[in-house]
């Protein structure tokens, strides 16, 4: 019996794990890969830029580098919320794009391992907007995370902003 104890404890070792920063919005909590989140701020000043899409908020000075911030929810499709204290600001870096990500509010740092991360479910109305966004399901205990893919979160706003004006 310790014997298969140990087994259990250097297979649970094997299993690489990746960590995730959480954040709730819209009453989900989603995962965004560490290895792309520079830091968390509390939401700022930030100038609004016209003629933009409506989730794109603007900009803001972070040390001397301006960035520009989009709210997650607004993104996502969902209906805009006042900001408030646990409003929260994660500046990530994809490529050599820097933006920030208005989110509802900060969960923490998950380690979720490769294994339990799953394929996100093909049913056409599951959170259809986020869901283009959304690369897998991350297991954690009895919770389930969103897991975000930061690339497509960023860039897919340049290709739609980019067939819009083809189609002009």
């Amino acid at each position: 019996m310790g014997e298969e104890i140990l087994d259990a404890q250097a297979r649970e070792k094997e299993v690489p794990k990746k960590q995730f920063m959480t954040f709730r919005c819209c009453n989900e909590i989603y995962g965004i890969s560490l290895e792309n989140v520079s830091e968390i701020i509390g939401l700022t000043q930030y100038t609004s830029i016209p003629e933009t899409e409506d989730y794109i908020m603007g900009l803001i000075n972070l040390r001397c580098k301006v960035i520009p911030v989009i709210d997650v929810r607004i993104r996502f499709g969902k209906e805009a919320l006042e900001y408030n204290d646990r409003t929260s600001v994660i500046v990530i870096q994809v490529k050599e794009t820097i933006i920030g990500l208005i989110v509802d509010g900060i969960e923490g740092v998950a380690d979720i391992c490769t294994d339990d991360i799953l394929p996100p479910p093909s049913v056409s109305n599951l959170r259809a907007q986020s869901q283009k966004y959304v690369y897998g399901i991350g297991k954690v205990n009895s919770e389930v995370k969103l897991l975000l893919d930061p690339d497509k979160l960023i860039h897919d706003a340049e290709e739609e902003e980019y067939e819009e004006q083809e189609e002009e």
